[in-house]
Parts: C-alpha cells; sequence; structure tokens
C-alpha cells in the first residue's frame, strides 16, 4: 500500500470529501437569494457549517489515533453523504443549517484521518510532496463543487440538484475507499488528547496561532468570492462560479509547489516548511491588498488565481510542517488542535466580513483578511527562529 497508488487512494477521498463540504460555499448567492439573507446571515451560515467541523476535531482526532483511519474515513464519507441529501431537501433556512450542522461534523474527520494515512502511505522522501498531492484534494474537491453547484443552478433541478449528485458520488467513493484501502493503525484505545502538553510547545503555539488567520482568510475568501463578483464586478452566477474554480487550480499548483520545494531544501523537514509556509505568507498577505485596486471581471478573475497559488497553498504546508513536530503517534491529536484555530478563523471571520462589507464595502473585508494574514507572517517568522534553535541544538 505504500506508495503513490496509495497516495492517490487517500487523496481521492479526500477530493470528494472536500466536495461535500465545500459545496455550499459555492451556493451562497443562490442561498441568499432562496431564502432572503442578509450578507451577514450568509456569514453565518459559513459559521453552523464550520461550528460543526470544529466541535468534533478532537473527537474524531483520538479516534483516528485509537482506532485507525480507515473505519473513520469510511462512516464519515457516508455521513457528508447524508448531509448533502439534506441541505438539498431543506425545506427552511432552519433545516438548512441542522444540515449544513451534520455536514461540518462529519468533515471533521478528515484532516485527522487522512493526515495519518499519508504518513503511513507516503513513499520514502517525499512526504512532504506526499502529503501536498493529498491537500490538492481539498482543492479539487472544493474547485469541482464550484462548477458543479453553479452549472446546476442553470438547470431545471437548479443548485439544489448539484447536491443530489453530491451525494450519489460521497456514497459510490465510500464504496471503492473501503476496498481499496487496508491499512488502519492506531494504539486500540481512545484517550484524552494531551491539550496542554501540545500548548506548552513554543514552536506549536506559533503555527496553531498563525493558522486561526490563515482559516480566517481561506474560508472567508471560499465563501464570498463567487458573491463577491456577482454583486461588486456584475459577473454572471456561471462566471463566478468558475474563478472560484479557478482559485481552487491555482491553489492546488500553489500546494504542490510548496511540498516539493520543502523537500528540497537544504534543512530539516519542520524548518523547511516553516521556511516555505513564511514565503506563502506574505504574498499571499500582497494578493489580499492587491485584490482590493482590481476595477474590471478579468482583472478580478487575474487577482484572485493568483491569490490561490499563494494563499490556497498554504494548507498543504502547514500540515506538513505540524506533522513534522510531532510524534507519528500524536498527529491525530496535533492536527486536531491546528485544525481547531483553522477553524475558529473560519467560524468567527465570514460574518464579521459580512458585517464590513455591509457597513463599508468589500474593500474594509479584504483589507481586514490581509492585516490578518501579516499576522500569520510573523508568527511563521517566530517559528522560522525556534526550528532554527531546535536545529542547532541537535547538532550540538
Amino acid at each position: 500500500m505504500r506508495g503513490w497508488r496509495g497516495v492517490g487512494l487517500v487523496s481521492g477521498w479526500q477530493a470528494v470529501a472536500s466536495l461535500c463540504f465545500y459545496a455550499i460555499f459555492a451556493a451562497t448567492a443562490f442561498v441568499r437569494t432562496d431564502f432572503g439573507l442578509s450578507r451577514t446571515l450568509v456569514g453565518v451560515t459559513i459559521t453552523v457549517t464550520m461550528l460543526g467541523y470544529t466541535l468534533l476535531l478532537f473527537a474524531m482526532g483520538a479516534a483516528v489515533d485509537g482506532y485507525g483511519e480507515r473505519s473513520v474515513m469510511i462512516g464519515g464519507l457516508l455521513a457528508l453523504g447524508v448531509g448533502a441529501v439534506g441541505v438539498a431537501v431543506a425545506p427552511s433556512y432552519p433545516a438548512l443549517l441542522v444540515a449544513l450542522l451534520l455536514i461540518g461534523g462529519a468533515y471533521a474527520t478528515a484532516m485527522p484521518a487522512t493526515n495519518r494515512a499519508i504518513l503511513a502511505v507516503a513513499p520514502a522522501g517525499r512526504r512532504n510532496f506526499a502529503m501536498s498531492v493529498k491537500q490538492v484534494g481539498v482543492t479539487v474537491g472544493s474547485g469541482v463543487g464550484a462548477l458543479l453547484i453553479t452549472m446546476a443552478a442553470a438547470t431545471r433541478f437548479g443548485w439544489r440538484g448539484g447536491f443530489w449528485v453530491v451525494a450519489a458520488v460521497a456514497v459510490a467513493v465510500t464504496a471503492a475507499f473501503a476496498y481499496g484501502y487496508r491499512l488502519s493503525g492506531g494504539t486500540g484505545s481512545v484517550s484524552l488528547p494531551d491539550v496542554r502538553g501540545l500548548a506548552a510547545r513554543p514552536d506549536y503555539r506559533a503555527l496553531t496561532a498563525a493558522g486561526f488567520f490563515f482559516g480566517a482568510a481561506i474560508f472567508t475568501t471560499t465563501g464570498y468570492v463567487v458573491l463577491y463578483l456577482t454583486e461588486s464586478m456584475r459577473t454572471a452566477a456561471g462566471l463566478a462560479g468558475a474563478v472560484l474554480a479557478l482559485v481552487q487550480l491555482t491553489g492546488s499548483v500553489g500546494r504542490l509547489g510548496g511540498g516539493a520545494l520543502a523537500d528540497r531544501l537544504p534543512v530539516g523537514g519542520a524548518r523547511a516548511s516553516a521556511l516555505v509556509l513564511l514565503g506563502q505568507s506574505v504574498l499571499g498577505a500582497c494578493c489580499l491588498v492587491v485584490v482590493t485596486l482590481v476595477e474590471s471581471p478579468v482583472a478580478a478573475a487575474v487577482g484572485f488565481g493568483v491569490l490561490g497559488l499563494f494563499l490556497f497553498g498554504i494548507p498543504a504546508t502547514y500540515y506538513a510542517c505540524m506533522t513534522s513536530l510531532v510524534p507519528a503517534d500524536r498527529v491525530g491529536e496535533a492536527t486536531a488542535g491546528g485544525q481547531l484555530t483553522i477553524n475558529a478563523g473560519g467560524l468567527l471571520a465570514p460574518p464579521v466580513f459580512g458585517y464590513l462589507v455591509d457597513t463599508g464595502g468589500y474593500a474594509a473585508g479584504w483589507l481586514t483578511l490581509a492585516a490578518g494574514v501579516a499576522v500569520a507572517a510573523l508568527l511563521i517568522a517566530r517559528l522560522t527562529q525556534l526550528t532554527d534553535a531546535a536545529h542547532d541544538e541537535r547538532a550540538r
């Protein structure tokens, strides 16, 4: 199972799980119209999805470390399919929120389980790149979701019809994964995560604190780019969905490039990832500022495409760095903690962004996200110092 075939299998699971989770981000403009929501309530919709995701992270991380990744991944993808059906049939806004809470909770299986799975199947010496390939599943799933939902909205089935397709794909891929993936490590028992021990580490604290600002920028951009383009640039919904797909495509390139670069730097694993992450953070903040300066749909599409290359390339490097900082038997709980701070940013930022847009315009929202990513860059700069000191200590 170790090798690129295993990496492909895990990446395929990740892509479909992300398709289920991120499809609602592409549907924000349609949800707003169907349910008569303000931009702030659109942000609440995203926040509820993130809430379900966040509440179960540590539980799923502990389950992965205790019982292995295979059963958790099978159950998680089936639950995502059920949640997609719930979105497709939701008769009211409260019912939609319940379905989204389920989708978020089921997606909590993704990062702890797939990170552990990648460590099990990655070819020797290609751990960072394998992690990047797996993380491309996130952007591929999100990009396919953007195209699927916006294209379905133009048919007689409407945007809800797209969620029926999502559910069917989830069930089919669950069956294929259950047949093809046979590894499943674990200690055999579930224990409480050692949050205090992880939090006592300065390097882990710096990385997870930066994760808050990364999550704020990535989830908010994903949730609002279609709405921004349709409202501010008067772009057709189908074209706006294509731009979101473009962001995910360039994000995939950024993830692969970041992983390949980290594997080739002549320094330790965690330090190499931290250096790449620092560059991505600085350039991502700059791109968010540039987005506020464009005035045409074409320029906006280019700006968001470049933004995706750096900002959306961050998660693969983030997790490659994190899994290099902790022992293999703590990857589940460490990932849960790292994803928790990313999700906290995704929970809090979208409604704030929506409020800023309602009261001050989109420029105020994008510039606030840029400031947050700049703070993350400072935290990663601190992390590079810590990893450099650790490397020197080992050398002595």
